[in-house]
């Protein structure tokens, strides 16, 4: 345990923001399932509108340094290439 009143503090302080990171952690987790739940359904227009949420709560959490930027682009980019493969199949046919 922390013998210093500023250790104290510091831990309090750590606690704090560890909880509030996993809640926003836990966001984003939540945001990318509804999109990947859309895109499973089959419902182009659905999965559209769900992503755009979404991407907005990705870049909210990665300009909070919560995750990198990369990976918030890197996941974005992913889900739209799988909205967009919704559509490929229906064209083929």
């Amino acid at each position: 345990m922390a013998n210093s009143a500023q250790a104290r503090k510091r831990a309090r302080q750590a606690a704090k923001a560890n909880s509030h990171n996993s809640a926003l952690r836990s966001k984003l987790r939540t945001a990318i399932k509804a999109v990947r739940k859309a895109i499973e359904t089959g419902d182009q227009a659905a999965a559209n509108e769900i992503f755009k949420k979404s991407s907005k709560t990705l870049d909210i959490i990665a300009d909070k340094n919560i995750i990198h930027k990369n990976r918030a682009a890197r996941q974005k980019s992913r889900l739209s290439a799988a909205i967009k493969g919704l559509s490929a199949p229906a064209a083929a046919q």
